[in-house]
């Protein structure tokens, strides 16, 4: 499906935008998510759909975000630092109460996923990760390799190969983004709420 690769293919360059620290990860991260909408409503994946929905609104605020309240590096790239116990916290409570709830709502209408609490995982994962991204929070990328955990498999079982093997290529550059961001902590810690 061109659509599906068009959109996955924008969404690799996201990623190592992101990995880069850049704030063009954000536009990147909006056309991506416009481009796949269209690939899983073709699939019928109702989850997907409204997951690259969020995608796009969470990229514009994200963009936002990072212009903002831009704390920059050394290099001039963003800032970027651990979450705090207090951050950890509501961002597993908003996700797991995401998932109960929209899992939930798919569970009462069946026809808006034929696997609701994989899509609604992916759905609910996909925010938290965005946003904890937006507040150059490490755990950003935590949050993504438990949404690739379900979203490859997901992917192959829905017929959207491109999608499952991007989401494995994803799932390195997660690994090599999270040690790279890590080790920007150590080296330069930003202060407490920089990107607030």
């Amino acid at each position: 499906m061109w659509s599906d690769m068009i959109g996955n293919t924008i969404g690799l360059i996201a990623l190592a935008l992101g990995w880069r620290r850049s704030i063009l990860t954000w536009p990147a991260q909006l056309l991506s998510g416009v481009v796949l909408v269209g690939a899983y409503a073709s699939a019928h994946l109702s989850g997907g759909v409204g997951k690259q929905l969020l995608v796009t609104a969470v990229a514009a605020w994200g963009w936002w975000q990072w212009n903002r309240g831009r704390r920059q590096a050394q290099d001039g790239s963003i800032a970027v630092r651990f979450a705090s116990w207090k951050e950890r916290g509501l961002l597993l409570t908003g996700a797991v109460l995401g998932t109960l709830a929209v899992g939930g709502l798919f569970t009462l209408y069946p026809s808006l996923s034929w696997s609701p609490w994989a899509d609604a995982y992916i759905f609910v994962g996909t925010l938290v990760a965005m946003v904890a991204q937006a507040r150059g929070l490490v755990e950003f990328w935590f949050a993504w390799l438990l949404v690739d955990l379900v979203g490859v498999p997901l992917a192959f079982s829905s017929g959207l190969a491109f999608s499952g093997l991007v989401y494995v290529i994803y799932f390195a550059l997660v690994i090599w983004g999270m040690r790279d961001w890590w080790l920007r902590t150590r080296k330069a810690p930003a202060l407490e709420g920089a990107l607030t």
